[in-house]
């Protein structure tokens, strides 16, 4: 059996960060985040790559990390644009962004032919991460997926950071993601601002999702469904987005998905702002010199 396909959503500004993260160098060779990941999910079985970008940084992706990865990966791209949407829908005049993750997802239909996982291209996962999720797509169950991570495993060590909570019941599926904001370390827990700005206590025990799902094919169908419902509602909006999480959750509460939890112990981090960087580039100097990596990656 082939191995499922790594779809890497990598079309966002990267307004916060300041650059384009996708081919931001990290490693000792000028690696990126992206390809720490990309090599985890090698040696769990992800024989493919599909990235969704954006046609303005087309050719500084295929020239350099499309480039290393061609030995490795058989490698495709697909484009998210504004004009990419449904027939009968009208792009407003003062839009000047696609539509979201639900919609890059969507940008990539007519490439995806197998199970497959679906990625961020500024965060750190995990190898266990990729291990449990591609035996979950390679297992032959109709349940798609999404990697849980323990809360704590995920914070900053200072500043706050938003974090969507999941629900599970008690056959381990997920039954909801509730989002907090601001939630940060205090002590031996967290603690979070609400809505109505009263302080609630998190024991940093809860599992989090950091968006990396897994999917069969057959789902995009219902998510197509779901994204002309969500223009339907707010087409018009030129800010609107529909992002992933709220379009599976909205499949759950139809009944038309199951969602899995699969847990992971892997400390997640990622490019966020621009004091990540040195973040980033310190821990993935330190894994290679605890061996977890080699010094060249591709090699």
């Amino acid at each position: 059996m082939a191995g499922p396909t790594l779809l890497v959503l990598a079309a966002g500004k990267g307004s916060r960060y300041g650059g384009v993260k996708i081919i931001e160098p990290v490693g000792p060779q000028g690696e990126t985040l992206l390809e720490y990941s990309l090599f985890d999910a090698r040696k769990a079985g992800f024989a493919r790559i599909v990235f969704v970008i954006r046609r303005d940084i087309d050719r500084a992706v295929k020239e350099t990390l499309g480039a290393r990865l061609v030995r490795n990966f058989a490698v495709e791209y697909a484009y998210q644009d504004l004009v990419r949407i449904p027939w009968g829908y009208q792009v407003p005049p003062a839009r000047t962004k696609p539509w979201g993750t639900t919609h890059a997802v969507l940008s990539a239909i007519s490439l995806i032919r197998e199970p497959f996982a679906v990625m961020n291209v500024d965060d750190f996962y995990g190898a266990q991460s990729f291990s449990v999720l591609a035996r979950h797509l390679q297992a032959g169950t109709n349940d798609c997926a999404v990697v849980g991570y323990v809360l704590r495993n995920t914070l900053p060590e200072m500043g706050p950071a938003a974090r969507g909570v999941c629900q599970i019941d008690e056959q381990s599926l997920l039954k909801g993601i509730t989002e907090y904001k601001n939630v940060e370390r205090r002590g031996g827990h967290a603690v979070c601002i609400d809505a109505n700005g009263q302080e609630i206590k998190l024991t940093g025990d809860e599992v989090v999702s950091m968006n990396l799902w897994g999917f069969r094919p057959e789902v995009l169908n219902p998510i197509a469904v779901s994204f002309e419902s969500f223009l339907k509602g707010h087409g018009g909006d030129p800010d609107s987005e529909c992002y992933l999480p709220d379009t599976v959750h909205q499949l759950i509460t139809a009944g038309s998905m199951r969602v899995k939890i699969l847990l992971s112990t892997e400390s997640w981090f990622g490019l966020t702002y621009r004091e990540d960087h040195s973040r980033a580039t310190q821990t993935i100097r330190q894994m290679i010199e605890a061996g977890y990596y080699p010094r060249r990656l591709w090699t």
